[in-house]
């Protein structure tokens, strides 16, 4: 076992990825990048999909007007109620983070993508789940990069190139298909373009984002890079 040192001056340690940690890593991609959210056809591939699994709340009685959270709620219990709500989809995500993890695909994770993140982001490839995992849950993509950060494995600059890469778009795919679905007979180009190019804008907002830390606040990242 090997250490190596990092800009946020941590000591992190890195083992040997073998084929397992690559399977596990695509697997983990599959299952949280939604290609098999809602496939028509093959609607038994939403048993390997992260928002599928996830589920949602029924209503109690009146479809259109109430929820268990209730009708014109405010205040603490409001809050208390909406935060309870995201439970579930949370504990799912982190759970099955460190059964991934157990297998090696954070490791081979940070081998593959950072020679990709780093040049782009300048954030390390063992973000990558994260990252993947925010375009399908806003909520469990901020729990598996808070969770890297209290692991001390990401930076504080890290954390927030990552919060713009997220919020920019958050939940993309979920909320494109669910939402934007909507639109979709007026488009004049294929479905995936937008797609695409909201995905592209991710990178340039957080590239953008990673520029301004690196002159206008460098020096409230002194040891960062």
């Amino acid at each position: 076992m090997n250490l190596i040192h990092e800009s946020d001056t941590k000591l992190i340690k890195t083992e040997s990825t073998g084929p397992g940690a690559y399977l596990a890593l695509i697997v983990a991609i599959l299952f949280f990048s939604g290609l098999f959210f809602k496939r028509e056809g093959m609607a038994w591939l939403g048993a390997f999909d992260f928002t599928t699994l996830g589920g949602q709340f029924g209503t109690i009685t009146d479809a259109a007007n109430s929820t268990f959270v209730g009708k014109g709620g405010l205040g603490a219990k409001a809050g208390f109620l909406f935060a309870l709500s995201l439970v579930p989809t949370v504990m799912l995500a982190l759970g099955l983070l460190e059964i991934f993890t157990h297998y090696g695909a954070i490791r081979a994770a940070h081998k593959l993508l950072t020679p990709l993140l780093r040049p782009i982001l300048g954030i390390p490839g063992r973000t990558g789940l994260a990252l993947i995992t925010d375009l399908q849950s806003t909520d469990a993509g901020a729990a598996l990069t808070k969770e890297l950060y209290d692991d001390k494995q990401i930076t504080k600059k890290d954390v927030v190139i990552m919060a713009a890469w997220q919020y920019s778009g958050a939940g993309l795919i979920n909320n494109y298909f669910a939402i934007g679905s909507a639109l979709f007979l007026s488009l004049s180009l294929p479905v995936l373009i937008p797609l695409l190019v909201m995905f592209v804008l991710k990178f340039v907002g957080a590239a953008f984002v990673r520029l301004v830390l690196n002159t206008l606040y460098q020096r409230d990242f002194p040891h960062a890079k």
